[in-house]
């Protein structure tokens, strides 16, 4: 079930994988950065068709070359294996 919350271990798992994204409470945070605005506006969009496709959107901001994601289920009160999807997808755009 994608809203069941992460347990302790599969949530260190996923640091482990990908430690850039850093746990706060309730939530999964990354900061990206790019050689200029419009990189960081190309990732923008591919990361919002990735939260259109999955219908689980994160929180975000951008200031020029500077992208920074938080992720979470709030309707589950944490983090679930959505976020993990969501995790696993933008990284896999991000390293292209």
């Amino acid at each position: 079930m994608q809203n069941q919350l992460l347990k302790p271990e599969e949530l260190d798992t996923l640091i482990k994988i990908f430690p850039k994204w850093e746990h706060h409470d309730k939530l999964l945070k990354r900061n990206f950065e790019f050689r200029d605005f419009r990189e960081a506006f190309e990732f923008m969009v591919k990361v919002a068709e990735i939260a259109e496709t999955l219908d689980h959107h994160p929180d975000w901001s951008n200031s020029w070359n500077k992208v920074s994601i938080s992720i979470s289920t709030h309707s589950a009160g944490g983090l679930t294996l959505l976020d993990r999807r969501f995790v696993e997808e933008v990284e896999l755009i991000f390293g292209v």
